[in-house]
């Protein structure tokens, strides 16, 4: 063996485990057909296609080439009230064999379910699991985490989708690597990534981090990242049309709250009012503008369909008693009570919701509604973007 060789047998290769596509839809477009019989012929594979790219059409299309080579079920776990876009995504393709289960029975091929209900399930039942806004694991507790991960290592056929991956969050694309069976987490950091603790290395890219990818491994890092997974923004980076992805303009507009409190954080009256710099300024800074910040977004949204994206409990409740048509989703709330307020906004029984990004910002298709309130903060003045 030369030392060509000896560099070559060094690589970290990744197998098949998949088989050809027996199904693809029609009315899928061409990107969408090339995403199918990729993902299917490698079995185990991460579709991490941005949003309005046609997920839910490709993840039912993969389910079904597995039910029709397989003969048995594939599990699909959705975010909270994501479960019905693929019941009517389905139906346009004309496949009735999918059903939408809370409590762990099924009888159809297709079994759609939230995380927080996969304890129901069991997994001997599935020869094939689909993740979809798999990045949405980041924001479970490490209980619903560990239980994802057990649950799908021992089903053959896996796949992950989200439209949100973050190229430079390793530790997303470390877990989603273990959870289709290839390189586990930790070993992937040993072989790419190099400790940043107590280390002033010049070549480090990520100061302040934890680990940072190895300079000489850059390459291969991604080559690696790219037997496994699929990343797509726009149908020209798998060398396709783009027409029909062209949008209009996204418009921002950015209403500023002036702070005209003078009584500093530790309740001293100013002469002028201060600039907060610490944290706990900020903190105080956000309280004593949270209603004219309430107030201006409720001004903002007024007669639109619209939603709420708040930071704060109490931006929450304060709005939701200025705004009566407005509908509030709290993290105490049950499962079930939270899905039936998104059905309703989904379905437009609601005309506006208040909620936070961690709890419903995964999966849900909200064409209806074209505009949004965002509560963001800067340093000096307390900042609404509506779109």
């Amino acid at each position: 063996m030369n030392y060509l060789e000896f560099l070559e047998n060094k690589k970290h290769t990744i197998g098949e485990f998949g088989f050809k596509a027996n199904y693809i839809p029609e009315i899928a477009f061409d990107f969408q057909k090339a995403i199918i019989e990729k993902a299917v012929s490698k079995g185990r594979m991460a579709i991490f296609a941005d949003t309005g790219l046609g997920k839910t059409l490709i993840q039912v299309a993969i389910a079904q080439n597995i039910v029709n080579k397989t003969g048995k079920k594939v599990l699909i776990l959705t975010p909270l009230a994501v479960a019905f876009q693929f019941i009517l995504e389905a139906e346009k393709l004309g496949i009735t064999d999918i059903e939408y289960s809370k409590d762990g029975s099924h009888t159809k091929s297709m079994v759609i379910c939230n995380y927080e209900r996969l304890h129901h399930f069991n997994k001997e039942d599935f020869r094939g699991v689909i993740l979809d806004e798999s990045s949405i694991l980041k924001n479970f507790d490490g209980k619903i985490k560990n239980q994802v991960t057990s649950f799908v290592k021992k089903i053959p056929f896996r796949f992950l989708s989200t439209a949100t991956p973050s190229p430079n969050d390793f530790i997303e694309l470390g877990t989603s690597s273990e959870a289709l069976g290839y390189m586990g987490y930790m070993d992937m950091l040993t072989k790419f990534f190099k400790n940043n603790m107590a280390s002033i290395a010049k070549q480090s890219k990520n100061i302040g981090e934890k680990y940072y990818l190895k300079p000489h491994a850059e390459k291969s890092f991604f080559a690696w990242v790219n037997q496994w997974s699929i990343m797509v923004k726009m149908p020209s980076d798998l060398g396709y049309d783009n027409s029909r992805y062209e949008l209009p303009e996204l418009i921002t507009n950015k209403h500023v709250v002036e702070n005209k409190c003078t009584v500093d954080v530790d309740g001293q009256i100013k002469m002028f009012t201060f600039v907060a710099k610490s944290f706990r300024e900020i903190r105080h800074e956000q309280k004593v503008t949270l209603k004219d910040r309430c107030l201006k977004a409720v001004e903002l949204a007024k007669g639109k369909t619209s939603v709420y994206w708040v930071n704060l409990n109490d931006e929450s409740s304060l709005i939701s008693s200025l705004d009566p048509e407005a509908v509030e989703i709290t993290g105490s709330m049950s499962i079930e009570k939270k899905e039936s307020i998104l059905m309703d906004f989904a379905n437009g029984k609601i005309k506006r919701l208040i909620t936070k990004a961690k709890m419903t910002g995964m999966g849900l298709n909200w064409q209806h509604c074209n505009h949004s309130v965002f509560f963001s903060y800067l340093f000096l003045r307390a900042v609404l973007s509506s779109y």
